[in-house]
């Protein structure tokens, strides 16, 4: 399965997603990375040590990455990123479609979520006689799901937990790959800790060591529920 996991700043998927993304690499799935700015500027970083810091993580995950080159801070929904998304989902023929979830504090991550949802739609039209439209051919991925980078104190009240018992030290070394973000920035040490932490209660709620969140908003089908993760209960 062709898989793109769309993230505003090189570290939010690894952030929200870096254990999931690994075992769905484990399993044969076509992962690519998809980051719409460089995350730059901050503190610690430049333009140059991002790129090392996000091909490092992508090593680590086993993941081909992605960068569209918007700027950071000043990302909009606008019919150039919606179309941008849209020729790489053609171009992967991508299935699944991962994005932050729609409510944070972070006008980025607004941003890309909306335009990620429209390139959604919009990767699947014909007769389109711009370049982005003949990247490859329309696809309308079946699944859009929304994966929790929030810089919002908020609760997540996910409707689906995906098992990452196995794969926690993957996740947590993709994150610390950042080094200019979480270990030259002192103050962003802790947020490993929480991260952890969240992982290890989510995975309490299925049985299991660790488990990441996420949101659907449209209703998920079982076959069977042969697949469903109850462990300890």
């Amino acid at each position: 399965m062709n898989i793109l996991v769309v993230g505003p700043h090189p570290d939010d998927q690894e952030i929200g997603m870096g254990g999931t993304i690994a075992r769905l690499v484990e399993q044969g799935h076509n992962v690519l990375l998809l980051d719409v700015t460089d995350g730059e500027p901050t503190p610690h970083g430049s333009p140059e040590i991002r790129a090392v810091e996000a091909a490092k993580a992508a090593e680590i995950l086993g993941v081909r990455r992605r960068q569209l080159g918007f700027p950071n801070r000043y990302v909009e929904s606008t019919l150039e990123l919606r179309h941008a998304i849209a020729a790489v989902i053609r171009e992967h023929q991508a299935q699944v479609l991962f994005a932050p979830y729609f409510e944070d504090a972070h006008p980025d991550h607004l941003a890309v979520t909306q335009a990620v949802i429209g390139a959604r739609f919009a990767a699947r039209l014909v007769k389109v006689d711009e370049p982005w439209g003949r990247t490859g051919r329309p696809i309308h991925p079946k699944w859009l799901f929304f994966y929790y980078a929030m810089h919002l104190r908020k609760v997540h009240n996910p409707t689906f937990l995906v098992d990452i018992s196995g794969f926690e030290e993957r996740k947590i070394a993709s994150i610390e790959a950042y080094h200019s973000q979480f270990v030259a920035a002192e103050k962003n040490r802790k947020v490993l800790k929480g991260i952890a932490a969240m992982g290890t209660y989510f995975g309490s709620r299925l049985g299991v060591a660790a488990a990441e969140p996420f949101h659907s908003q449209e209703p998920l089908g079982l076959h069977s529920l042969d697949g469903l993760v109850m462990e300890g209960h």
